[in-house]
């Protein structure tokens, strides 16, 4: 009988064991199958991506802007200062940063906080008939008007761009079209878009903007 009941025990111990030995199984199972729940963090990574691809330069016009970082007039140089400043160094923005001067809005410009500047080129300006645009440049309050008519507040990106917005003159531009292709006011067209400044976002267009009368 002892040896029967020795038996009996042994059995039952040897089962104890086997059990323990498939719960531990069960639990390492369980841990690996926990284990692909990290992989749920991947998609995290897409803002950065989104937000990389709002600070790229688009147009044709852009072809014009130095590559050298060192150039005052360089991309890279133009992130670093405020937008009055940052137009200074560009070689297509001489005439429009000569009128800011004249009807001085640099300090007020630089000191924006958070604006977009549709800037146009010196080709812009030279559409203007020269005894106009001299004409214009002495005259302080309608320089002024002309001026704060390109600033908007806000810095728009590409994908906030089209619409109608209110300038800091009062008046409303409107931009229409999408992707890599935009007019302001149905006739300037972008021809190098979201250049970045310290304080703005710049579009080069290249036409001057007249607000209404």
């Amino acid at each position: 009988m002892r040896a029967m009941k020795f038996t009996a025990v042994a059995a039952a111990l040897a089962f104890s064991v086997s059990l323990a030995a498939c719960g531990s199984s069960d639990d390492s199972s369980d841990t690996t199958a926990a284990a692909p729940t990290t992989t749920t963090m991947a998609p995290t990574m897409a803002p950065s991506s989104a937000s990389a691809d709002s600070m790229v330069n688009f147009g044709s016009g852009c072809a014009a802007v130095p590559t050298d970082p060192s150039n005052k007039g360089s991309f890279a140089s133009m992130a670093q200062v405020p937008v009055a400043t940052a137009a200074s160094g560009n070689p297509l923005l001489s005439t429009l940063v000569t009128a800011v001067k004249q009807a001085g809005l640099v300090d007020s410009l630089n000191s924006a906080d958070g604006i977009t500047v549709f800037a146009p080129t010196n080709d812009a300006f030279n559409k203007i008939p020269a005894a106009d645009l001299k004409k214009v440049l002495a005259d302080k309050k309608t320089l002024t008007s002309i001026l704060t008519y390109h600033v908007v507040s806000g810095k728009l990106t590409p994908a906030d761009l089209a619409g109608t917005h209110k300038t800091l003159q009062g008046g409303d531009v409107t931009v229409s079209g999408s992707g890599e292709d935009f007019k302001v006011n149905g006739d300037a067209s972008v021809i190098c878009g979201n250049v970045q400044t310290a304080n703005a976002n710049v579009y080069i267009i290249d036409s001057v903007l007249m607000p209404k009368s």
